[in-house]
Order: C-alpha cells, then sequence, then structure tokens
C-alpha cells in the first residue's frame, strides 16, 4: 500500500484555480484581439463610445433571439424561421399600432395604451405561432428542419400581405423608446443600474460558493474569488461608463429643453447611458439562465438533448417539451421584432432578413453543439456579439457586403471545427 504522505501533490494551474471555462477564455480572447485589431485598423474609430453604443444596440435583437435558440438546438432541433416570424411579428404590431387600434377601438398613437396593447398582440402571436411550429414537430414528427424552412417562406410573405408590401411607420413614440437612443436611462440612472448589477453579481457568486461549502466540495481559494469579483465589477462598471461617456448631440439636448419650456445652460453636456433594449435583453439573459439551470423545464431540455431516448422512458413529455420550447422562441422572436422595429422607427419589409443564419451562428459560435444536450445563454449572447462586431468592423474598414458574408461564413465554420476539436480533447460529448 503506498503511503499518502508520499503521494505527489498535483499542481493545479491559475486557471484551474479560478474554475475558469477555458472555451469562453478563448472566446473572450478572440474577441478582445478582434476589437483590438479593428481599432488599430480603423485609425481609432472602433473602441470608440459612440461605436460602443451603436454596436450594442445593433447586437441586442440578434441575442434576444439566440438565447432561445440554445434551446432549441440543445433539444437537437433547429429553427430557420426566426427571422420571417420576426418580420411577421413586426408586421402585426406595426398594423395594430397604427390601423386596427385607431380604427377599431378608438386608441391613437402616442395615447399611453396604444404601445403596450401591440406589444401585447404581437408577444400572443409570436407565441402562438412559434407553439404551432413546436406541435408540427413534437407531435406529427415532422423534422424540425423542414417545419422552420417552410415557415421561413410562410411568414416572410404573411409579413408582406400584412402590409401590402409598404412600409409602415411612425410608430408610437413609446414602442420606440425600445430602439436604443430613441430610449436611453441617463447617466445617473445608468450608475445605480451598474452598481445594483455589481451587487447582484457578487451576491450571486458568493451564494455559489456557500452552496459549495455546504455540500462539501472543493471552493477557490478567496484571493481567487476576490480576483473574479474585481474583474465582474471592473467588466460591468466601465461597460456603463463607456456608454455614460456618448454624449447627447447638443441640438438634440437644445430641442429636450425647449419641449420643457428651460433654456440649455452653456456648456451643459449629458451621456446617453444604457439604452432600454440593453436592459430587456439583461433581463431576458437572467430569466433564460434562471429557466435554464433552477427550473424543472431547465433540466427537462438539456436531459432531452443529452439523450432523447432515455429522458422519454424517464417520463419525461418530449412532445410537449418541444411545443414549449418553440413556444418560447415565438416569443422572443416578437420581442426581437419590439426592438429592431422600434429601432428602425419603422416596419419595412426587409426586417429580419438573414436573422435566422446569424442566430444560427451566435449560438453556435457562444459553444451550442449541434449534437444537442450542452450550451449556454452567456455564450450565445457573446456570440452574438462576436457576429456584430466582426460584420460592425469590416463595414467600418470598407469591406463590400458580399465579401462581409464570405467571412462571416468561414468564421462560423471555423468555430464548428474548432468546438469540435475542444470537445474531443475535453472528453466533451
Amino acid at each position: 500500500m503506498t503511503d499518502a504522505a508520499h503521494v505527489p501533490v498535483q499542481r493545479r494551474s491559475l486557471i484551474d484555480t479560478l474554475e475558469i471555462d477555458t472555451r469562453l477564455l478563448g472566446m473572450i480572447g478572440a474577441f478582445i484581439v478582434l476589437c483590438i485589431g479593428f481599432h488599430l485598423i480603423t485609425d481609432g474609430r472602433f473602441l470608440t463610445p459612440r461605436n460602443i453604443f451603436n454596436l450594442t444596440i445593433q447586437t441586442v435583437s440578434v441575442a434576444i433571439m439566440a438565447t432561445g435558440m440554445v434551446f432549441v438546438i440543445v433539444t437537437r432541433h433547429i429553427d430557420l424561421s426566426v427571422g420571417a416570424l420576426l418580420a411577421t411579428c413586426s408586421a402585426i404590431m406595426a398594423m395594430t399600432q397604427t390601423v386596427f387600434l385607431p380604427q377599431v377601438m378608438g386608441i391613437g398613437l402616442n395615447t399611453g395604451m396604444n404601445a403596450p396593447l401591440a406589444i401585447a398582440v404581437g408577444l400572443v402571436a409570436g407565441t402562438a405561432i412559434g407553439a404551432f411550429h413546436g406541435w408540427l414537430v413534437g407531435y406529427l414528427t415532422i423534422p424540425a428542419f423542414i417545419v422552420t424552412l417552410g415557415g421561413l417562406l410562410v411568414w416572410r410573405n404573411v409579413a408582406w400581405y400584412l402590409t401590402s408590401g409598404q412600409t409602415i411607420g411612425p410608430l408610437d413614440s413609446t414602442f420606440m423608446l425600445f430602439g436604443g437612443a430613441n430610449g436611453t436611462i441617463g447617466e445617473t440612472a445608468s450608475w445605480v443600474v451598474g452598481v445594483l448589477a455589481v451587487i447582484a453579481a457578487l451576491y450571486a457568486q458568493w451564494m455559489a460558493r456557500r452552496g459549495k461549502m455546504s455540500h462539501g466540495f472543493v471552493v477557490k481559494p478567496l484571493w481567487a474569488e476576490a480576483a473574479m469579483a474585481a474583474v465582474i465589477a471592473g467588466a460591468i462598471l466601465g461597460f456603463v461608463a463607456t456608454l455614460n461617456a456618448y454624449a447627447v448631440p447638443a441640438a438634440r439636448l437644445r430641442r429636450i429643453f425647449e419641449m420643457r419650456g428651460e433654456v440649455m445652460p452653456e456648456g451643459y453636456t449629458e451621456g446617453y447611458g444604457l439604452p432600454i433594449s440593453v436592459l430587456v435583453l439583461l433581463a431576458v439573459a437572467i430569466v433564460m439562465t434562471l429557466v435554464a439551470r433552477r427550473t424543472r423545464l431547465g433540466r427537462y431540455i438539456f436531459a432531452t438533448g443529452g439523450n432523447p431516448e432515455a429522458a422519454e422512458l424517464s417520463g419525461i413529455n418530449t412532445r410537449l417539451l418541444t411545443v414549449k420550447v418553440f413556444a418560447i422562441m415565438g416569443a422572443l422572436c416578437a420581442l426581437s421584432a419590439v426592438v429592431a422595429s422600434a429601432r428602425a422607427a419603422n416596419h419595412a419589409n426587409d426586417i429580419g432578413t438573414l436573422d435566422e443564419l446569424r442566430v444560427i451562428a451566435a449560438a453556435v459560435i457562444g459553444g451550442t453543439a449541434l449534437s444537442g444536450g450542452i450550451g449556454t445563454i452567456y455564450g450565445a449572447i457573446l456570440g452574438a456579439l462576436i457576429m456584430q462586431s466582426l460584420q460592425s468592423g469590416m463595414a467600418m474598414v470598407g469591406v463590400d457586403a458580399p465579401f462581409q458574408n464570405i467571412v462571416v461564413g468561414s468564421v462560423l465554420v471555423l468555430a464548428v471545427f474548432i468546438d469540435i476539436v475542444y470537445r474531443k480533447r475535453t472528453g466533451a460529448n
């Protein structure tokens, strides 16, 4: 018998000590390199507060749908209709605001109830269409690829018929608050949100450590916990500071003061702060993460994706689960339609075009395995941010649109290849 005193103690690397996901670390590293590279190529224009603000609001719509696509792909399905479904929900909400509510119910634009009712109608429509897709896949056993490919063609043209091919606008002013620069919370409120986010993140970190200790698991050293806390707090507050640094144009400020019947003080400046659409994405990310990690539905989703046969034998109603997953995807498409149409200040026929490819790419680049059973919400959001940064950077450099698509497609294939190699080396499924 070997004496325990002579058993060599295996040293843990810094990454192991900090318990950092190496794949996530690689994604963050690639994102940082990408941003620095574009910043240098564009003579310092890429990492400015203005461009980061624009990049953030451009990412929101795809990122919201990417969180739902994680659940769809984890359950070994695919949804090719999300861009078309976004367009249909956008058309429904635009027509509800400008035609149905004013003409049928006497609720005109900018009356307070117009936007909430229109958003509610859009969410119900998106959820119902998504559930219908799930029913076709789960109960009629039609492959999701076929159902959603048909949905891509159907819903894109339903949107066209709903609006007779016309651009619908202007939209309700309250509705347009979800469109980025049209709706921000200002510097002070942004700092409050940032501080609350830091407190929530540190509390979650502390609770996770406490939970591990209560079950007898090994925990990180206190210095490692402090280092991770400092990184998280720095990232959150740095992001808030960057958006606050983007100043509202003086002409717009003067109009705001004039609407109040006031005179703008000489030299007065004000930052935009956090867009409401970013807060919506944050709320979606928190809710979807809690669903994935803390609810029975989330456990069923990942169990079904890991082994559908075993999940069904264990009593999970995989057919109803499929309906629920696609219904969630439909609801998130409707929510993304709010953000996308509000940012454009109208509904246009080309809204959501090719979003299905961007959403799937974001989820896959973010680490969601096409074989099912593996995926994270934060990974999908980071994947969406990487995709948007890549496209935005190429646009700033002056790269032609066709070549941009070539690069994005190549990056998607490369990301899947790297994921396959990573999972083989780490022994992940």
